[in-house]
């Protein structure tokens, strides 16, 4: 009955009105469809199957697709070390090159930790921030060990005391993983030893942690020399 009676007063209405009402009608936002994207294209990624991905892409798949975990189609596809397929979605006009995962992890940090300098170059001429917020490809070249990719990110502006959101560096996570090269290389390139994160540890307290008492003892000479070079006496160290 009600309904009769909408209908019956919306026919009543002026001619000018009714149009009025259906411009309206049209100019109303239309939501937007779930990104949503089949099985398959995931694991095509997953294998570096470029072929298949570009099969799901000319299907109407978006390359922002995200994976039930929300892991951006690029990203899942550096994590994976799926180079190709990382290729094929940058040649594509408007991706998102710095796309991130519900960690905030992007594309340009798992190919970081893989050691794919090409990768890391083709991102970064994409537009990919070598320096954000939080972690950083550099903590990511640390934790992987790879020197090349450490070189390349420093050459790149990388800062070299970017601090995680726990306060810890590049350096820190080259010693936890037990890269000492890569903790030599930091210090060398000017990385500051006597930083502590939120725990209260430096890199040389996670050397000790893992028992390299030459590498703990090296980065608290390191530490003694860093204070004497950049801190004037009475300063307080954080």
């Amino acid at each position: 009955m009600a309904r009769s009676a909408a209908r019956l007063a919306v026919r009543r209405l002026p001619a000018c009105l009714l149009a009025a009402f259906a411009v309206l009608v049209l100019a109303l936002p239309v939501p937007a469809p779930a990104q949503e994207a089949p099985g398959g294209f995931f694991t095509a990624i997953a294998r570096d199957d470029d072929a298949d991905v570009r099969h799901y892409l000319l299907r109407g798949v978006p390359v922002a697709a995200r994976d039930r975990n929300g892991t951006p189609a690029l990203v899942l596809a550096a994590a994976e070390r799926a180079f190709k397929v990382v290729g094929t979605f940058l040649a594509i006009p408007g991706t998102e090159v710095d796309i991130s995962s519900r960690a905030n992890e992007t594309a340009l940090m798992y190919a970081a930790l893989h050691g794919s300098v090409e990768t890391a170059a083709l991102l970064v001429e994409k537009g990919a921030q070598v320096n954000r917020p939080g972690w950083a490809a550099l903590h990511y070249a640390a934790t992987g060990g790879n020197e090349r990719m450490v070189d390349w990110l420093l050459e790149r502006h990388a800062f070299i005391d970017a601090e995680s959101p726990n306060r810890s560096t590049p350096l820190m996570l080259a010693v936890r993983q037990k890269h000492d090269a890569v903790a030599r290389q930091l210090i060398s390139a000017g990385a500051d030893p006597t930083i502590r994160n939120e725990a209260g540890l430096t890199a040389a307290d996670y050397a000790q942690r893992n028992h390299n008492q030459s590498l703990a003892e090296w980065l608290h000479d390191k530490a003694r020399d860093y204070d004497a070079r950049y801190r004037p006496a009475g300063t307080v160290r954080r």
